[in-house]
């Protein structure tokens, strides 16, 4: 999906607050028996699974810099101890 159709107001959500409320929409695919009237709700779950799938790439990268950034002190550390 295109980010430009993505409601702009999720990527203030957290993780957490987007993966209850795909839980909800998923409780309400559950219980509907018309499919016709599920197709709406369908396609906000796609779009808040991909907005959940990039918060968790962001977050994975972020992390990774992160741990990089660590290695590289210590090494740093490590290597001006052994001198």
């Amino acid at each position: 999906m295109k980010d430009k159709i993505l409601p702009l107001d999720y990527d203030q959500y957290s993780v957490e607050q987007l993966t209850e409320k795909a839980n909800k929409i998923i409780e309400s695919l559950e219980r509907e028996n018309d499919l016709n009237k599920s197709v709406d709700s369908y396609q906000e779950l796609l779009k808040l699974n991909n907005i959940i799938e990039k918060k968790f790439h962001k977050n994975f990268k972020s992390i990774g810099e992160e741990t990089n950034k660590k290695i590289k002190e210590i090494t740093k550390k490590n290597e001006k101890t052994a001198q």
